[in-house]
């Protein structure tokens, strides 16, 4: 889930099988430290527990804010129990930090606001670290919020889903001219869709886009013909392909588009939660765990070589 495409500089270091490739009125869903990871997590680090802000240590519990709607990133499995791979590297996290996670289910476009309010310590629901959220700017540069911090844990882009067979022939985003295209808003696609727009109307051909609360919505107006496409997270897409959703099968048009980092969002003064969740993120890594989850849901094309603040490739 992805808003902007972020230019070109060093920050997040992926792997490099990667580069080829609403107040909240959810339930709180909790977990306890290990139960979600495939190695049972890593013993907790006095040294990382002791650098979490004194509320976080004394309420033991993490609380995460996540759209949990995005299988396999993150969603409710069985018995309504967050899953995902979000939700196992938080549960990593939570045990090297020596703390529980609690995940707070909510619409990804009150998320930042959520965040913002004190409901929950952060973010983790396959969100883009880009210099627009940031910065807190739209996109062209005015200033709309306070803008996040990020610690990049992932790589990935976005993917154009269309019905099986391709009956209209997509492969590249010029194709979307004169035709209609679903997504979620709040999201990178949304922004990639602005500038589309503009590039049809340009070429004489209208596009129009359909924004929906969730990408099942967006899938199911791809499944009923009243869309052409469904634009989402690259991940998010491929698992709709394998699976089939809204009682239809689809399938993946063109190459991956605007390869960035998802990154774990903080608010801007919470330097100190921050920090201490990208030194756990670098622990992960370097005992195997992260790999194990990235391995557990098929994802380690978009593994990281390290945690990086607020940085972009």
């Amino acid at each position: 889930m992805s808003t902007d495409t972020p230019p070109a500089r060093s920050g997040a270091v992926p792997r490099p099988a990667a580069l080829a490739a609403a107040a909240v009125a959810g339930s709180l869903l909790l977990a306890g430290c290990g139960s979600g990871t495939p190695s049972g997590g890593s013993a907790p680090d006095t040294d990382l527990h002791a650098q979490l802000p004194a509320q976080v240590r004394s309420a033991g519990v993490l609380r995460i804010g996540s759209d949990l709607t995005y299988a396999p990133i993150g969603f409710k499995g069985e018995g309504g129990k967050p899953d995902g791979l979000d939700v196992d590297l938080a549960h990593a996290l939570g045990d090297a930090l020596g703390v529980q996670v609690q995940f707070v289910d909510a619409p990804f476009d009150r998320l930042r606001l959520g965040l913002q309010a004190h409901e929950y310590d952060l973010l983790m629901s396959g969100m883009t670290d880009n210099p627009q959220r940031r910065d807190g700017t739209d996109d062209q540069a005015r200033k709309i919020n306070e803008g996040l911090d990020f610690v990049d844990y992932f790589v990935t882009g976005t993917s154009i889903v269309v019905a099986k067979g391709n009956p209209q022939k997509i492969a590249t985003l010029d194709d979307l001219c004169g035709r209609t295209v679903a997504l979620q808003r709040g999201t990178v696609q949304s922004v990639l869709m602005e500038r589309q727009v503009g590039a049809c109307q340009k070429a004489g051909k209208k596009l129009t886009v359909t924004e929906t609360d969730t990408d099942d919505q967006a899938l199911a107006l791809v499944a009923q013909g009243r869309a052409a496409a469904d634009l989402n997270d690259s991940p998010v897409a491929a698992h709709a392909v394998k699976n089939g959703r809204a009682g239809a099968q689809f399938q993946l048009a063109g190459e991956q588009l605007q390869v960035a980092p998802y990154g774990i969002a903080f608010a801007k003064e919470d330097t100190a939660l921050r920090d201490a969740v990208a030194k756990a993120l670098n622990r992960l890594i370097r005992d195997g765990v992260y790999d194990k989850v990235l391995a557990k849901w098929g994802l380690g094309d978009g593994a990281v070589q390290s945690a990086v603040v607020n940085g972009s490739f």
